[in-house]
């Protein structure tokens, strides 16, 4: 017998309201908005460094899944990364669940591949494929 999405694990029920966000920055949160075209944004430094990658903070585009919308940002320092954030949706619970205990390990796994090439968490497929899309959206903006 097939299971119903709302049985598989990991998985949710879609939701019928507008998500609500959380961001693991200290400060505004991304807005959730479908038709919004996605841009990456940069505020570089003048020199490229060792690392290969510019000074600067560099936001990825929105990248979207079934279950929400993530949005990464990278610091740069020295040509490495030095932190990256999140913004994902929070609502329904279960997604809260998710994204909490996923978003977290992504960022540790970034940091310390310094790229977008990390395993995904499991029981978090989609969010941790938007966070990568994201993720190296970034990252190429700080290479350019």
């Amino acid at each position: 017998m097939a299971a119903s999405p709302s049985s598989v694990p990991g998985q949710c029920r879609a939701r019928a309201s507008a998500p609500a966000w959380r961001t693991t920055e200290r400060g505004a949160s991304p807005e959730p908005t479908a038709t919004r075209a996605p841009t990456t944004t940069a505020a570089p430094s003048s020199s490229a460094t060792d690392g290969g990658l510019k000074n600067g903070t560099y936001r990825g585009p929105a990248a979207r899944n079934d279950y929400g919308t993530v949005q990464t940002t990278i610091t740069v320092s020295g040509g490495r990364i030095t932190d990256v954030t999140a913004g994902f949706p929070t609502t329904p619970a279960r997604s809260a669940q998710i994204n909490n205990g996923a978003v977290p390990v992504l960022r540790q796994e970034a940091l310390a591949a310094q790229s977008a090439n990390i395993d995904a968490v499991s029981g978090a497929t989609f969010t941790s494929a938007s966070y990568k899309q994201s993720l190296q959206a970034a990252i190429d903006a700080a290479r350019a």
